[in-house]
């Protein structure tokens, strides 16, 4: 009781040093937690009586913000307290009574295999609770949280504990899936308990929560910070907390993911009859990649379905494999704990023969492919339709054109129904052209290697899969393409773990190196790398079927100088394919030393800022800092590379860092001066703020500040009213910042000597961490004991680091809103430039809304024009065409017209048009057409109309991103060679590409 009062004590604390008080105070009073305990009996703090934690009455005067913490905090105690009581019932309704059984169903040791380490997860968050009880008595006098969880949560031993649990579920749900199958006393036991539970929870469901627990915990301390003010004392904790449990959350999930990616490879090879495969599959370097239930579909030859089945598709790293699947077991088994599949292998092959065919990719001339006995037909020949159908539109417009000129009159033959044909032919195209992008959108056609035909020439089948949703088939195809580009050369391996263990990291779950390129198509050796800068304007041209393997959109804009300083160049590249290539060159009159991107900014935000809408209408910009002191405004909108404004400084000294805010433009000087622009297209309201002597090399906006770099201090100048504070972030007084870069709440800053990097809190200034990123020596040229960082990025929760000697370093940091701190062990690629790395570019953009939105029925197939005529239209079906023209199925033939979507046609020229399929009282044809405007029954075809919901906004949010570096030549570190002297000497570009996130 002592060593609990102890702990208490330090909860309570509200002093300065009260994380690390309470921090020790746990970890020094749970030394239970590794005592293993099969008794069944709660043995440590799960025996003490501690009262729950529970707020008190709201006090008077509280603000908003307070009010809303509190509710929060009654949320964290109130699922703490279910957590609790889950892990209760586990041990007490479920273990227990299998162990007190006279005649025990399952043996002792399976028993403690599926309740592996329960009983100490029950005992941390049982010390956790009686600290959080203690800190909930005084929340309205300390209010503070965020530093509990860290001391909580932030030990070894839990990650330990959790670990262990984790890596066990797929066992310990094997096991209990096994013993429902063989013993039906245990199936009836698990039935019985389900069944008296007030809840009706599932043991499986039981058992899953602690695998949900940090997420929950996440999103709860998310909430909190978002409503906790700044220059609060629980900040700091809270974001320091949300590291934690972010880094404790990502390592049990990678260890769920591996052991899941185990369990289905292991069940995989042992539905394998040929010993090639079963003996890959077994092997080691086995890596699943992503694996889904789709269905196939086999088509007619007039593009019908003739049979859809569901199918297993398995990517692994360097095979694909299709098996059926087959669930077996007691028909009420999958409602007590999943039931894992087996499968019948149909075929596999080998990943780098697989090709993803797009709709309109394929040859013109289909054939029947022989596959498993059967004729296969790929999907109808869209593209040659749409043809056909342009085709027709030339046709019918020039017949228009010669029944103008028709003497008489005649019913029928007038320019008025001719002109309707038009409409109707182009119409038709717009949902050939709907079909072919829907066809894109779930359809994912792979071209495989088949057997060689009996003269020896190899053949090729196509098969087709349905996936779920358009996100699905985007998944597939850009892990497909990344899942290729791993077994590249420069990929096997591509990256190398910083320490010195000299193991290398599998490739596909780290960046992938894609290309490397001249900067210049034409070698230039008088030419030296400055900035680099992503424009992410997006492209019209790029379609679905190159969004999941092309680059993010956008440009990538490069500077350049001569040697002799004199002049500068501009070099734009697109990244709307898989590599970069070259669309336009510019000179400058100066050597351009920055570069920013400032987005277009909206109506409503220039009007809530106060703000004139810009008189030229500058939309997106690149703004260019010039060593002459000018600032070039470039349009970003295409690369036509139009210089909109020039902006000079009366002392014309070098502009050499430039940032952005959605109020100011910033520019540091050379002379330690930095200007504020509050308007981009006016450079007259221009502000000077004397930061230092020595040159601003490095800007960073925050929220509502920027920090500018001045030797070795660093400047915060506030946005409203200019007041600047200042803070030493290095005790060299030679040594300057040269870069700063942030996420979260930290900044981490790199200097112009040393290898060290620091990170800083955003809000309290102080330091939080410092890294070495020294590589290991068989890197170093003889003689060179450290490196020099010369430039910093973020992206995807990696810190990439560039250097002097060329070499590329990441170290994992969180992704959330958290201290982005270093939480692991760092990656040296094994790409590396020959010379100093001049620029690092984190690439991002969202992939457009439209590609994720599907607008057709789950249950009919529609894109491609063509239904199993084996199965007539549902009854629910005719019921929608009946009841709501909002979401009707129409079905016309092409001398049918009153049908179609869109805008009715009429031979009156002067009817109100109106959406047919949106509207409910449709204005007539007159007599004269209704002979060529009669609703066909033909179901040769089907059309579905609009549905209500078709412009909703789409929570879905794919993000494509690439990171690329700038320097002098390329090079394998593993090969020890510098590729020699004059690719050595070239201006190169070289790119990472990540996995798109959903």
């Amino acid at each position: 009781m002592t060593r609990i009062c102890g702990l208490m004590k330090a909860a309570r604390n509200g002093t300065k040093d009260s994380l690390e008080k309470t921090k020790i105070a746990v970890m020094r009073k749970v030394p239970f937690l590794h005592r293993k305990d099969n008794s069944g009996s709660m043995r440590g703090v799960a025996q003490l009586k501690h009262p729950p934690p529970e707020l008190g009455p709201m006090p008077e005067g509280l603000s908003s913000q307070q009010v809303l913490r509190r509710h929060i905090l009654g949320s964290i105690i109130q699922s703490e307290r279910n957590y609790l009581e889950s892990l209760k019932r586990i041990l007490q309704e479920y273990q227990k009574p299998l162990l007190e059984m006279e005649s025990r169903i399952l043996s002792l040791r399976k028993i403690q295999s599926i309740f592996y380490r329960v009983r100490e997860i029950l005992q941390c968050h049982s010390m956790f609770q009686i600290a959080l009880a203690s800190r909930v008595a005084e929340w309205d006098v300390s209010e503070k949280i965020g530093d509990l969880f860290v001391a909580s949560f932030s030990k070894s031993m839990v990650l330990d504990v959790y670990s262990d649990y984790v890596n066990n579920f797929t066992n310990a749900m094997a096991l209990i899936k096994k013993a429902c199958m063989s013993k039906p006393a245990f199936l009836e036991f698990l039935k019985k308990k389900q069944a008296s539970s007030a809840d009706r929870i599932t043991l499986y469901g039981l058992m899953v929560k602690p695998i949900q627990r940090f997420p929950q915990f996440i999103l709860l301390l998310q909430d909190m910070l978002k409503n906790t003010p700044g220059g609060h004392l629980d900040r700091l904790p809270l974001q320091l907390a949300l590291t934690e449990l972010e880094t404790l959350a990502e390592k049990l999930n990678e260890q769920k993911r591996v052991a899941d990616q185990v369990a289905e490879i292991q069940q995989l090879a042992r539905s394998v009859s040929d010993r090639g495969l079963g003996k890959l599959l077994s092997s080691e370097q086995s890596q699943l990649v992503l694996c889904e239930t789709l269905t196939e579909s086999v088509y007619g030859e007039r593009g019908q379905v003739l049979k859809s089945k569901e199918r297993k598709l398995f990517l692994l790293n360097d095979t694909l494999v299709c098996a059926n699947v087959n669930i077996k077991g007691p028909p009420d088994l999958s409602s007590l704990v999943p039931v894992g599949p087996k499968y019948t292998i149909k075929w596999s092959a080998p990943l780098l023969q697989v090709q993803v065919v797009e709709v309109g990719q394929e040859n013109s001339q289909e054939t029947l492919f022989q596959h498993s006995g059967k004729m296969v037909l790929g999907p109808p020949r869209l593209y040659q339709e749409l043809q056909e159908l342009q085709h027709d539109l030339s046709v019918v417009e020039e017949v228009t054109l010669l029944v103008g000129t028709l003497q008489g009159t005649y019913q029928n033959l007038n320019t008025t129904v001719a002109q309707d044909w038009c409409l109707a032919l182009q119409r038709l195209i717009r949902i050939k052209e709907d079909q072919i992008q829907n066809a894109n959108k779930c359809r994912l056609r792979l071209l495989l290697p088949g057997r060689p035909d009996k003269s020896g020439r190899p053949v090729s089948f196509m098969v087709v899969f349905n996936t779920p949703s358009p996100l699905s088939k985007i998944s597939w195809v850009n892990r497909l393409h990344l899942a290729k580009m791993a077994q590249r050369q420069e990929n096997t391996p591509g990256w190398l773990s910083a320490d010195d263990d000299g193991k290398t990291k599998a490739p596909f779950w780290c960046p992938l190196f894609a290309c490397h390129m001249p900067v210049f198509a034409i070698k230039a050796q008088d030419r030296k790398l400055e900035a680099g800068l992503h424009n992410p304007v997006q492209s019209a041209l790029l379609g679905f079927s190159t969004a999941s393997t092309s680059l993010p959109q956008g440009y990538l804009w490069v500077s350049l100088q001569s040697c002799n300083a004199s002049q500068g160049q501009i070099e734009i590249f697109s990244l709307h394919k898989s590599t970069p290539y070259a669309v336009r060159a510019f000179q400058v009159g100066s050597p351009a030393l920055c570069l920013e991107y400032v987005p277009e900014q909206s109506l409503a935000e220039d009007a809530e800022q106060g703000l004139h809408q810009s008189p030229i209408g500058l939309g997106s910009t690149i703004c260019v800092g010039c060593h002459d002191g000018r600032i070039l405004v470039f349009s970003g909108v295409d690369t036509t590379a139009q210089c909109l404004l020039t902006f000079t400084n009366p002392h014309g000294c070098p502009v050499l860092c430039l940032k952005h805010s959605s109020r100011f433009l910033f520019a540091g000087l050379r002379d330690g001066t930095v200007l504020m622009f509050t308007q981009l297209w006016d450079p007259e309201p221009c502000t000077r703020v004397k930061v230092g002597s020595k040159p601003v090399q490095a800007l960073l906006v925050l929220e509502d500040s920027v920090w500018a770099s001045c030797g070795n201090w660093v400047a915060v100048i506030e946005g409203s009213n200019l007041d600047t504070q200042r803070f030493e972030a290095h005790q060299d007084p030679l040594v300057s910042i040269s870069h700063m870069v942030r996420s979260g709440g930290g900044v981490w800053m790199a200097y112009s000597e040393g290898s060290s990097i620091r990170l800083f809190h955003t809000e309290t200034l102080e330091l939080l961490q410092e890294i070495n990123v020294s590589t290991r020596p068989a890197f170093l040229s003889s003689g060179q004991q450290t490196i020099r960082v010369t430039s910093l990025i973020i992206c995807q929760g990696l810190l990439w680091v560039g250097t002097a000697q060329g070499i590329i370093i990441t170290l994992p940091v969180p992704k959330l809103e958290g201290i982005p701190k270093v939480t692991g062990k760092g990656m040296i690629s094994l790409n590396a430039h020959c010379g100093p790395v001049d620029f690092l570019v984190a690439a991002s953009s969202a992939l457009a809304p439209e590609l994720l939105k599907r607008d057709s029925f789950e249950d009919v197939d529609l894109q491609d024009g063509g239904v199993d005529q084996a199965e007539p239209m549902s009854q629910e079906h005719k019921t929608l065409a009946d009841v709501s023209r909002r979401s009707v199925l129409l079905r016309y033939r092409l001398h049918s017209t009153a049908g179609l979507p869109g805008r009715l046609l009429t031979a009156k020229p002067d009817s109100t048009s109106a959406d047919l399929v949106g509207a409910t009282d449709s204005p007539e044809h007159g007599l004269e057409d209704g002979t060529i405007y009669g609703l066909s029954d033909d179901p040769e075809v089907w059309v579905r109309g609009r549905t209500s919901s078709r412009d909703n906004a789409r929570k879905d949010r794919v993000v494509s991103a690439a990171v690329i570096s700038g320097g002098r030549g390329f090079h394998r570190l593993d090969e020890g060679s510098l590729g020699g002297d004059s690719s050595a000497a070239e201006c190169t570009l070289m790119v990472w590409q990540l996995p798109l996130t959903v």
